[in-house]
């Protein structure tokens, strides 16, 4: 008997974030809509360490540790075009847990730039998609 959630369970949660950094986003909530995108890729990461490990992933939110652990047991090849998205995320998005300044914080999640945090995440959960049939 599984006693673990699920990987199906991680890859539908991290969609509905998706749909919630988007619902973020078109409010104006940009702090907010990269938290959930990385939230969203997070779960995705999990639901393939599920898959892999067949067992819950690790309480944590970093990107790149979660990347490791699936790695010590199935590479995941992670495109070029990706490396950089998932240091950066995880770098820019603990401050949105956590910001010392909330004024300082929202100065620098602007349209534009939140906007390709969106548009990456969603690239990379189509390949984590990919990855995980």
């Amino acid at each position: 008997m599984q006693k673990f959630k699920p990987p199906e369970e991680w890859f539908m949660q991290a969609e509905y974030d998706m749909d919630t950094a988007d619902a973020m986003f078109q409010s104006g909530r940009y702090m907010y809509a990269v938290f959930m995108s990385h939230l969203c890729i997070e779960k995705a990461l999990k639901g393939i360490f599920a898959k892999v490990h067949s067992k819950d992933a690790p309480k944590t939110h970093n990107l790149l540790y979660l990347i490791e652990l699936i790695n010590a047991k199935e590479n995941l090849l992670i495109p070029d075009e990706f490396e950089d998205f998932f240091k950066i995320l995880n770098e820019k998005s603990v401050p949105t847990r956590y910001p010392d300044m909330l004024f300082d914080i929202l100065k620098e999640f602007k349209k534009t730039n939140t906007k390709q945090f969106i548009s990456e995440g969603k690239k990379v959960m189509k390949w984590i998609k990919e990855k995980s049939v």
